[in-house]
């Protein structure tokens, strides 16, 4: 089983990395401000302009580190990854396959994403009955269910995707409803991506990159190539299969967010907004959410499959190794993972 490592999360805009025997150095205008030893560092995500040295890439890359860069506001530029792992055999199978996907690959996905969100429904509605006083959730719910029976009674990938989306759409539509406290702060009216016009939105998509970076580092790790998925539409540039992976796990991430705005973790000067009306996380707020963040993968979560205890931390690299028997013919059906 994989090791669960720290995640390096560099932050400041004028931090340049490099690298000192066996570790990775930050320093800002001359100045050192910490170094740690690589056998600790799981990956490096990178919020700077400034970048890394060569000489710490190629370290990181002979020592299976993926490191992220990162657009100050959040927006994924580019993933510096070591050799290809595995067999090329494994890749020419997911090649093959991919180019016709089983439709049952597409309709478990699209299910169990309508499952988890379900499922984070029904918690937020045990804890607060009075959510429901109108049964919007109820039916929201309802909705979600008879998307997973839908999923499964069409083998055209439009039509999944026209089921996902009214789905997606029933779900924000009452997602504000879950939201406690500092309701005149935070507000979410739909969901917006490109670019956040909220700051709900902005830490949904801040956290939306971050696992799709973890899924696309863990599915290279196994040997499957990333940019391939059997869902998602190719382009350049775009980790497909890690975001096809990425939605059955989309409500781990919005849980965190409701967690922190409820519980006051977050506040309204956490974020910035620019002329353009774009909201995004300040330097403060993200350190806020990737201290959140580091803090959930450590958590331990059942994985029904496995049928024992894993760190949340590692959950990317246990389906993408499961992904990867299914391609190679070890495992007749992936199994999508389920909150239960």
């Amino acid at each position: 089983m994989k090791r669960l490592l720290n995640s390096l999360y560099i932050l400041d805009e004028t931090a340049y990395l490099t690298l000192d025997g066996e570790n990775v150095v930050c320093k800002t205008e001359d100045n050192e401000k910490f170094r740690m030893p690589l056998a600790n560092v799981e990956d490096i995500y990178c919020f700077s302009y400034v970048g890394c040295s060569p000489a710490l890439m190629g370290k990181c890359m002979d020592n299976g580190i993926s490191i992220s860069f990162f657009s100050p506001n959040g927006r994924f530029q580019a993933r510096v990854q070591g050799k290809t792992r595995g067999n090329i055999l494994l890749r020419k199978a997911q090649f093959e396959q991919f180019a016709k996907p089983d439709a049952i690959l597409m309709q478990n996905t699209m299910a169990a994403k309508f499952s988890n969100t379900r499922y984070l429904i029904k918690r937020s509605l045990h804890d607060n009955p009075q959510l429901n006083d109108d049964g919007k959730l109820t039916e929201c719910i309802q909705y979600l269910e008879s998307g997973i029976d839908h999923v499964y009674e069409t083998e055209q990938k439009d039509v999944v995707m026209g089921i996902e989306g009214n789905c997606a759409k029933a779900y924000f539509d009452i997602f504000d409803r879950l939201i406690l406290h500092q309701k005149d702060d935070f507000q979410m009216v739909m969901r917006t991506k490109r670019p956040p016009l909220d700051p709900v939105n902005a830490v949904l998509s801040f956290l939306y990159t971050i696992m799709t970076s973890m899924y696309a580092s863990a599915l290279e790790g196994v040997g499957l190539d990333s940019c391939y998925g059997y869902y998602h539409a190719l382009r350049p540039g775009r980790s497909s299969l890690a975001c096809d992976m990425v939605e059955e796990i989309r409500c781990i991430a919005e849980r965190l967010v409701l967690t922190m705005i409820n519980l006051k973790k977050l506040n309204i000067k956490d974020f910035e907004k620019q002329e353009s009306g774009a909201v995004y996380l300040n330097k403060d707020g993200k350190k806020k959410v990737l201290t959140a963040w580091q803090e959930k993968k450590r958590t331990t979560i059942d994985h029904p499959y496995l049928g024992e205890k894993i760190p949340l931390g590692i959950l990317p690299y246990v389906q993408s190794s499961l992904l990867a028997k299914y391609i190679r013919g070890e495992i007749s059906e992936y199994p999508c993972y389920l909150l239960k």
